[in-house]
């Protein structure tokens, strides 16, 4: 998708923004730049491998005590650089329409 295609406006950081991306079980963790962000995504830079990215959902840590942070799924990868979608309860319902809110009958 080019950034033109793109739905929702992206900012572009000057100075490099060190944040982490850590498994969902807490098992890995890797440091990576926060290269650019929007309300729906952001794009990183990740130090070491992206492998354990593919097959799961995790966590973009955004402060140094953990208590700022955005679950995440992995979109696209281009060498030490992915795109990632923020998982909201709405990308959630998109991904699985059979599953229902409990009490939203």
């Amino acid at each position: 998708m080019t950034e033109d295609n793109r739905k929702a406006h992206r900012v572009r950081f000057e100075h490099k923004h060190i944040v982490s991306i850590m498994g969902v079980d807490g098992t890995w963790r890797r440091s990576c730049v926060l290269v650019d962000a929007s309300a729906s995504g952001a794009k990183l830079e990740v130090e070491g491998s992206t492998d354990p990215l593919k097959a799961q959902e995790f966590f973009l840590v955004l402060s140094s005590t953990g208590l700022a942070f955005r679950r995440c799924e992995l979109v696209w990868v281009d060498g030490s650089h992915v795109g990632v979608q923020f998982v909201t309860a709405k990308t959630k319902a998109k991904a699985s329409p059979q599953k229902r809110l409990v009490g939203s009958q």
